[in-house]
């Protein structure tokens, strides 16, 4: 996914800025007929050019086409997500700024200490646009085959197995704690800053294995530089097809990749219903589904219930994996 919508945005011209969209007097929050009724400001808690950043621009320039006011990409990174995070929900609830949200969001309230605002209180989820799922990749020089043969080992050699991630809290690394929570193993977590340093070190040996996004993992996949042993949805990828379902082996595992749309809480009603049905309709759009499904991911656009639902089942989920984990709040 670190590769997610270039194809898309190759169509488009994208604003991108890091200063504040000035603000002006909101709609009337009793109703829609008039939204937006000036730019629109969808921030990215993350650098420019990943995953979130790439559908943010995507979301953005076809937002701007159908209402004519143009949508402002605002990259605050930072933090683990936290900087951008507090920008949004101290901005005006009129719908006006929105924030790209993914599973940062939904562990950071038991992985950060001391955060600035309330994620259940203060955000207020408004639509998933994809899912993407991870792919467990072994160093080639590694004896396992399969998940099966990759947990025996681990089970024959408490701790001796080193999975790679991307950083700390990343979905990369809860999925490893999934696995050896779920598998009843020890394996030893090293983080990396970014999904690179991490790749590169398992493609030398240095470690086991790691869980990878789909596209940029592909190429290694192929070369032989590394091999497939499951994925990290509950059934296989189109896009490895012959690579099993870790749920093949261990029934409900399921660690995925998603991205969504946040708005400040308080935003009315028909506010939320408006931006949902847009972004809905973007991210289902035939051609736009087409060209993520060949990327490795899953539109969804579902409603924003839905994905609120969801959104509170992943901080439940990831919470408990946490604290079985082990793992401390920093």
């Amino acid at each position: 996914m670190r590769q997610l919508g270039h194809c898309l945005i190759a169509a488009a011209t994208f604003v991108v800025s890091t200063a504040p969209v000035v603000a002006a007097q909101p709609a009337p929050a009793d109703t829609a007929s008039g939204f937006p009724n000036r730019p629109m400001r969808l921030i990215v808690p993350f650098t420019p050019s990943g995953p979130n950043d790439q559908l943010a621009r995507m979301m953005g320039a076809k937002m701007t086409e159908t209402w004519g006011q143009q949508v402002v990409v605002d990259n605050r990174p930072g933090a683990g997500t936290v900087i951008g995070t507090d920008l949004a929900v101290r901005s005006p609830a009129d719908g006006h700024t929105m924030l790209m949200i993914s599973l940062s969001m939904a562990v950071n309230p038991v992985l950060q200490k001391n955060l600035p605002y309330d994620t259940g209180r203060d955000l207020v989820p408004l639509i998933n646009l994809a899912l993407s799922p991870n792919v467990l990749v072994v160093h080639p020089a590694v004896p396992a085959q399969s998940v099966a043969a990759l947990l025996t080992m681990a089970k024959s050699k408490p701790g001796e197995v080193i999975y790679a991630s991307g950083g700390a809290g990343s979905t990369t690394h809860l999925a490893g704690e999934l696995l050896a929570g779920m598998g009843g193993v020890k394996m030893t977590h090293v983080p990396y800053k970014g999904a690179s340093p991490a790749t590169l070190d398992l493609l030398g040996g240095r470690v086991t294995c790691m869980f990878g996004t789909i596209l940029p993992t592909l190429p290694h996949i192929k070369s032989g530089k590394l091999r497939a042993v499951g994925m990290s949805s509950l059934r296989r990828s189109p896009a490895l097809p012959d690579v099993p379902a870790i749920a093949e082996t261990l029934p409900g595992f399921e660690a995925v990749s998603f991205y969504g749309v946040a708005v400040p809480a308080g935003v009315a009603k028909p506010v939320l219903n408006k931006l949902n049905a847009e972004m809905a309709r973007i991210i289902t759009a035939p051609d736009i589904r087409e060209q993520l499904r060949l990327q490795g991911a899953d539109a969804v656009g579902d409603t924003q219930a839905e994905f609120t639902t969801f959104f509170r089942r992943q901080m439940s989920k990831w919470a408990t994996v946490i604290k079985e984990a082990g793992l401390q709040a920093q």
